[in-house]
């Protein structure tokens, strides 16, 4: 546990509009039933005493189209629960499919929370695919345990959708589902555990991706809060929910079909009003109440919602259903109870049509609430409906099917009881506290496996919770010298609480690697490889940063460069080994190679971009023209929001030229090259008389950095 004050706890939601207090459900296609799941999870967890501290974190939204609150940093939502939103893309609201580009945002953000707040979490848990990918970089980064709920996924979408007729260039298009399948992919791949709320949705979703351990999958219901859902109390005063409904009746007394959703194309709400139309028997039986999110002008709608509610529209006049069906512009999330209510009171239905439905939180507010329910034979209903014994399963694209049933349930008052009665009953399984319960002892039995597989080294936590970061280079400034690395490495397990350690190396991650264990170096928190072109966290599991790929990815182009230098005299390409998908690395013979200065001017003629490094009188290296071992260093600085006055780097060489000179504290140790004579002088670089890692000590003494004597602000020992 984090601290002396229980479970520290991340859940992560990104899209939708979330907020503690009136929750817009149903406001657009993103506001759903996965708002409502993690607000209750986060305060259904914050109750429990082994859990210290909840958040949720979602993204932030600065836009005069929606509600202020949606831009507060932080909202409190019960007595240790939080909501945390975060920069992620453009301040205006996105739908989810537009979000994708902007995650690595998120993910900055995130670890910037966490050092501010000084505390590393003890579980990530993330819900959909955008908040996984999110997840898995967030924990793998933290060494942390990654927990995660699907809640709808790719594949079963994509092949509900193509099942309706729709053509799969638009599903991709709309819905950007490779990427969204790769991601879930990924998450199902590095996640702890993955939380499903049915059986169904482990075996004939989850059970479409690559295979995976069973023992990392776990169902838990989700709960219902029965103090907001119950069933009608004969004296209960009309609620003003119902008068709006019944202005569009014209027999308000008939039982109410009641469809509850958001404008969603997934939600088949089309199908729902053709059944009904279809069947003048259920006409006559029953009204028809849509209550489809909320609007003001449908013009103004956007063009997903906008066909939505179009069709349902165009529906209700070509069935000429005016007089039996409602369909009220807005309604209050306190207006949800009663309206359960108003149709159980007239012995109505519950109805959910959707193509896929991963559990159905609606299904359980209807049971609580006393009405019986028909709902689609896809997912979380099925459980549902097989514990509560409470409604009937339908075909989502049979109209026909879906009347019949609605019909049946609506036209035998006896079963009608029996079912209202028997879903009261069944519901009462389906409790938070229950979740909470079992889902903290998975928590548990997680943690102690991680406990045992853990190497002595511990998790990387330093770069949050450590005020400052030492960066060497690896030969000839770490290595040279056994016995004063060996006072190096004491001096940094003295100082464990306050200093991460790192490397910036020229040497591919592998050699690096392999060389810091023949020197008993302990493994990094930060690996800086391939002269600067890739960045790794270090300790038990080695993890790139992509977002530091994806940066320094910016017109490179390593077969033109190859290209361009073919035939220069004196540069022989180095072996394979040495390349990396960033690095162009050749061999130098100076007594025949022009200069560096006409090698790179070489380059620019050619219209190549490159950083062109030399050293150690004998390398070239060629890079994309961000990357550089100083470069990824401000980079790592800004990610983890390290102060850069609070890193101390030390060199040997050329190489090492733009780390030296990256405003942190340097240190050029006394057995350098040449190469760095010109930084002789330059402010906070300090040229050591003492080789080696020795020579790195010396520098630590001379800047007073981590608490040692005070910084001199010249570059060389004082006299």
């Amino acid at each position: 546990m984090s601290e002396e004050r229980g479970l520290y706890i991340v859940l992560i939601s990104i899209h939708g509009l979330i907020r503690g207090s009136d929750p817009e459900l149903g406001r657009d296609a993103d506001t759903g039933g996965q708002v409502q799941y993690v607000l209750d999870l986060a305060r259904a967890l914050s109750d429990h005493p082994d859990v210290g501290r909840v958040e949720l974190m979602t993204r932030q939204v600065l836009s005069i189209n929606v509600d202020y609150r949606y831009g507060e940093h932080l909202e409190q939502i019960a007595d240790r629960a939080w909501i945390v939103r975060l920069p992620c893309g453009p301040h205006r609201y996105l739908r989810k499919e537009a979000l994708w580009p902007h995650l690595p945002q998120f993910v900055d953000h995130a670890l910037q929370h966490f050092r501010q707040r000084r505390q590393v979490p003890d579980v990530v848990h993330s819900h959909y695919a955008d908040a996984g990918l999110v997840g898995v970089r967030l924990a793998g980064l933290l060494e942390t345990t990654l927990i995660h709920t699907g809640h709808s996924l790719g594949r079963s979408k994509r092949q509900r959708l193509l099942d309706k007729g729709s053509d799969p260039e638009t599903i991709e298009k709309r819905y950007r589902m490779s990427r969204r399948i790769a991601a879930e992919e990924r998450v199902l791949e590095a996640a702890d555990l993955v939380v499903a709320s049915t059986r169904q949705e482990v075996d004939e979703q989850w059970g479409q991706y690559p295979p995976h351990p069973e023992s990392r999958m776990i169902v838990i219901p989700p709960g219902v809060d029965l103090d907001r859902f119950s069933p009608p109390r004969r004296g209960d005063a009309r609620a003003p929910v119902e008068d709006e409904l019944d202005r569009y009746l014209r027999h308000p007394e008939r039982p109410l079909i009641l469809a509850l959703q958001r404008p969603d194309e997934r939600k088949n709400l089309a199908t729902l009003i053709r059944a009904y139309g279809s069947s003048a028997e259920l006409r006559e039986a029953a009204n028809l109440a849509l209550v489809i999110g909320a609007r003001d002008d449908i013009s103004e709608l956007p063009a997903a919602q906008r066909r939505v509610l179009t069709e349902m529209l165009l529906l209700i006049d070509r069935h000429d259903l005016y007089g039996s069906v409602a369909y009220p512009k807005s309604h209050h999330p306190d207006d949800v109870p009663d309206l359960y209510r108003a149709a159980a009171r007239r012995h109505g239905v519950f109805v959910n049509p959707a193509l896929t439905e991963p559990f159905g939180l609606t299904l359980l507010e209807a049971a609580a609430s006393g009405l019986p329910v028909v709902a689609t034979e896809d997912g979380g209903p099925r459980t549902i409906i097989a514990a509560c014994n409470n409604g009937l399963l339908v075909d989502p694209l049979d109209h026909e099917r879906i009347a019949a049933a609605l019909l049946e349930a609506v036209g035998d008052r006896a079963a009608w009881r029996r079912r209202s009665q028997a879903g009261l009953r069944g519901v009462r399984g389906f409790s938070w506290r229950g979740h909470v319960e079992r889902y903290l002892e998975a928590i548990e039995r997680i943690r102690k496996r991680r406990a045992r597989r853990r190497s002595s080294i511990g998790p990387r936590h330093g770069l949050v919770l450590n005020d400052h970061l030492l960066v060497c280079d690896i030969d000839n400034t770490l290595t040279g010298d056994r016995e004063a690395l060996a006072e190096l490495v004491e001096w940094l397990d003295a100082h464990r609480g306050d200093v991460s350690f790192g490397i910036a190396t020229g040497r591919t991650l592998r050699s690096a690697l392999d060389e810091l264990a023949e020197w008993g170096v302990p493994r990094p928190d930060l690996l800086v490889t391939a002269v600067g072109s890739e960045v790794h966290y270090g300790h038990g599991q080695i993890v790139e940063d992509v977002g530091w790929r994806r940066l320094i990815d910016h017109r490179w182009d390593p077969h033109a460069l190859q290209d361009a230098l073919r035939g220069v005299p004196g540069l022989r390409l180095q072996p394979r080994s040495e390349q990396r998908a960033f690095k162009l690395s050749y061999l130098v013979d100076p007594d025949q190679a022009p200069p560096v200065r006409r090698i790179a001017r070489r380059l620019r003629d050619r219209k190549l971009e490159a950083n062109v490094i030399y050293s150690h009188g004998a390398y070239l290296d060629l890079l994309p023209a961000r990357a550089s071992k100083g470069a990824a260093l401000r980079y790592v600085a800004h990610r983890w929001g390290l102060r850069v006055e609070r890193l101390l780097v030390a060199g040997d060489s050329g190489n090492d030229e733009e780390l030296l000179t990256a405003g942190a504290l340097g240190v050029v140790v006394g057995n350098h090259s040449e190469e760095l004579a010109p930084l002789r002088g330059r402010p906070g670089i300090y040229f050591a008389e003492a080789e080696h890692a020795r020579g790195v000590l010396e520098g630590i003494e001379h800047h007073g950095f981590a608490g040692g004597s005070q910084p001199s602000t010249t570059g060389d020992r004082p006299a």
